[in-house]
C-alpha cells in the first residue's frame, strides 16, 4: 500500500461521509485508471428505496459501458468497506481488477453487531469466495475508527 493508494481511499471516506450526510449507508468508492486517472466515483445511494444502489455496483456499470475490457482488468476500484456478494459477483463478471478496501466484512459484521444494528440479510461473503483469482488488499486499519463512526452516525 502506498501514499496514493491511501489518498485514493481517503477519498472514499470523504464521499462515505457524503453518504452518510445524505440517509445513506457509508459507503464510497473510486475507480482509478491503470494511469491513476480518476475514471468515476460515486457514493452509497440506497436512501432512495433501492437497495441495489451501492457504489461498487455503479462503477461496474460505468465501466462496462465506457472501458474496453482490458481497460477494466488494469483499472483499480478502491471502496471504504470490501464489496457485498452482490457488489463483488458484479466486478467478477465484468472483468474488473485490483481492489483496495479500507474497511472489510469481517469488521463490518463485528460494528453492526456492537451498534446494535440489524444484520446485513445476505450471506457476509468476502470477495476471494465470490471471485476466483481475485486481486484484493485491505483492510487498512488507520481508517478503522472513522469508518466505525460512519456506521454508528448512519440511519440507512
Amino acid at each position: 500500500m502506498n501514499e496514493t493508494d491511501l489518498k485514493h481511499l481517503a477519498r472514499c471516506v470523504e464521499l462515505a461521509t457524503e453518504a452518510v450526510e445524505a440517509g445513506d449507508a457509508p459507503f464510497g468508492s473510486l475507480l482509478v485508471s491503470r494511469d491513476g486517472e480518476v475514471l468515476f466515483e460515486d457514493r452509497n445511494r440506497i436512501g432512495g428505496g433501492d437497495p441495489t444502489r451501492h457504489p461498487e455496483f455503479a462503477i461496474v456499470r460505468w465501466a462496462v459501458e465506457h472501458l474496453s475490457p482490458d481497460e477494466r482488468r488494469a483499472a483499480t476500484v478502491y471502496t471504504s468497506g470490501e464489496h457485498c456478494a452482490m457488489c463483488a459477483a458484479a466486478h467478477g463478471l465484468a472483468g474488473m481488477g485490483r481492489i483496495i478496501y479500507a474497511s472489510s466484512t469481517e469488521q463490518l459484521i463485528r460494528w453492526m453487531a456492537e451498534l446494535g444494528k440489524p444484520p446485513l440479510g445476505i450471506a457476509p461473503l468476502r470477495i476471494p469466495q465470490v471471485i476466483d483469482g481475485a486481486e484484493v488488499e485491505g483492510p487498512v486499519p488507520a481508517f478503522a475508527e472513522t469508518i466505525r463512526d460512519l456506521h454508528a452516525r448512519s440511519r440507512a
